[in-house]
């Protein structure tokens, strides 16, 4: 089908978010047609502003619009706990459950060789060499559980084994190959309170 040119740029712009093909892409710009303007310029704004505002923070590497995240600056949490993910889709879904009330650490991805991700790659470093002080007791490794989670959690705890500080992970009542993201908050509650010390 011949769209006008910018019909079909909307398309290839909607076919770059991920699991969005042809079909979708055109809904979308449909759907957009049907918009009011307003609605439209909101849209494009809170693209731009989400674009420009939002970083990642200085020491955990969630989400945030400052230089630290809310989390990180909430006095509140407990201290002596560092909960490490994979990213902030995790954080909101950990936050959701209402079972966590322990400090966060973002890696930014998982070791994958085959995708040319490598542990250099990630925000592991500044876990090692600047999150752990006198204050933190315990490192829950709450990794998605695939082999490329696996993989960066044996690394984890190989880096972690000699450093004054206990070390547990999610139960393993969750799926494996499940997504902590699709998870519910009550089985992921659950295994909050069911992780295990491996070291």
């Amino acid at each position: 089908m011949v769209y006008p040119k910018d019909f079909s740029d909307l398309i290839e712009s909607f076919k770059l978010l991920p699991g969005v093909g042809d079909k979708s892409a055109e809904r979308f710009v449909y759907s957009v047609d049907e918009m009011s303007d307003e609605d439209v310029q909101n849209f494009s704004e809170n693209l731009k502003k989400f674009k420009k505002n939002i970083k990642k923070c200085e020491i955990c590497g969630h989400y945030t619009s400052n230089n630290i995240c809310d989390i990180c600056a909430d006095k509140s949490r407990e201290l002596s706990t560092i909960c490490v993910v994979e990213d902030s889709k995790s954080v909101f879904k950990f936050e959701t459950s209402g079972k966590y009330k322990g400090l966060y650490h973002v890696l930014g991805g998982l070791i994958s060789p085959i995708d040319d991700i490598n542990p250099e790659n990630l925000n592991i470093d500044n876990l090692i060499s600047k999150r752990l002080n006198d204050n933190v007791k315990e490192i829950i490794i709450a990794l998605t559980p695939s082999i490329e989670g696996e993989t960066t959690s044996l690394y984890l705890q190989k880096l972690l084994e000699n450093k004054k500080v206990k070390i547990s992970r999610l139960s393993y009542g969750l799926p494996m190959g499940s997504d902590i993201e699709y998870l519910d908050p009550i089985t992921l509650a659950k295994a909050i309170d069911d992780r295990k010390v491996v070291s």
